[in-house]
């Protein structure tokens, strides 16, 4: 599911209109490159608050040369313009979100109006207008949080499963992602890091810390993959390698110093992809794993997934995880 896309994604987005949230991020543009150039969806919206990040997405993309592609400002959470663009959608992509942990901490009413109540928003207007399939984009910090941000990740899965009980009898069905840090994102320690090279000096909060990673590629087709077998209700979790952060550090420069500065407040050492209290419902598939919801939903998982269950109490952990190859590492840094 990490590298290849299905033939299944075929029927999910051609001739389809498609609303991507938080359409101008490092998300946004990946998936909009890999839908132009491998399908032919009927509409691609990218529907965002930055004007000017969208000005400079319509230079990659402009509308006289892309005729399927449209540009709409708007904020997740204002419900009126949400229920205007999401007319005649078939399928929601939904990204938008505050995502840097020390801002969120920082404006904590913010952060929940954007991910929380911005995410509830979308489950109702997509009800409303009869959209067939949503997908929301979570994070391994949605698992046992210990910040801010993790916490409305959270919230964000519990409020998008529970979409597939609103939705009663209508044919819109809700899904979850959920996946780790993707290489150079915006944000990430990698664009720091490459920063830093210049300096000969990595400032690293602990030698010990390890993260999961995937490369934005990884993460699309994982994310159109899973959307396209989708029957609603699931958490979608790839299985992932994972790299230490000094490990990171010295491939990228092998030779600069390195400082330990201390973690960060809502900083983890090992972040996990499933908790050992929801391992129980959890399939495992060859290249990826199936959270089953806790709640009643219709649906017959098991016989469409399989009965390989992972075992109880056992927590899916970047700690006890395979690490990278360091070449593999280099030659993923090196394509940036």
């Amino acid at each position: 599911m990490l590298d290849i896309l299905l033939d299944s994604v075929k029927d999910l987005v051609n001739d389809k209109v498609i609303l991507i949230t938080g359409g101008t991020g490092t998300f946004g543009h990946e998936i909009t490159n890999v839908l132009l150039n491998n399908y032919s969806p009927k509409k691609i919206i990218i529907f965002s608050r930055d004007e000017f990040k969208q000005y400079n997405m319509k230079q990659i993309y402009p509308e006289n040369k892309y005729k399927n592609m449209r540009y709409f400002i708007g904020d997740v959470r204002d419900y009126d313009r949400l229920l205007t663009a999401t007319k005649n959608v078939d399928l929601i992509f939904h990204a938008a979100a505050m995502k840097q942990i020390d801002t969120v901490e920082y404006n904590p009413f913010e952060a929940i109006k954007t991910n929380i109540y911005g995410t509830e928003n979308i489950i109702k207007v997509a009800l409303y207008n009869n959209v067939k399939k949503v997908i929301a984009v979570s994070t391994d910090k949605s698992v046992s949080p210990v910040n801010l941000y993790g916490a409305t990740k959270l919230c964000l899965e519990k409020l998008v499963i529970h979409g597939n009980i609103m939705a009663g009898g209508s044919s819109t069905i809700f899904s979850v992602l959920r996946y780790g840090n993707v290489l150079n994102s915006r944000g990430s320690v990698v664009p720091l890091f490459l920063k830093q090279k210049e300096n000969k000096l990595f400032t690293i909060t602990d030698d010990k810390m390890t993260r999961f990673t995937l490369t934005i590629n990884q993460a699309i087709i994982f994310v159109l993959n899973a959307a396209s077998i989708m029957i609603g209700g699931e958490i979608f979790v790839p299985k992932l390698q994972s790299y230490n952060i000094a490990q990171l550090a010295k491939c990228i420069d092998k030779d600069a110093e390195i400082k330990i500065i201390g973690r960060r407040p809502g900083e983890k050492l090992h972040e996990a992809m499933i908790s050992s209290t929801e391992s129980y419902k959890t399939i495992i598939k060859d290249k990826y794993l199936v959270v089953l919801p806790e709640i009643q939903i219709n649906k017959d998982y098991k016989t469409y997934y399989g009965n390989n269950f992972m075992e109880d109490n056992k927590e899916y952990s970047s700690g006890d995880n395979e690490l990278i190859d360091d070449n593999l590492l280099i030659s993923l840094i090196n394509k940036i």
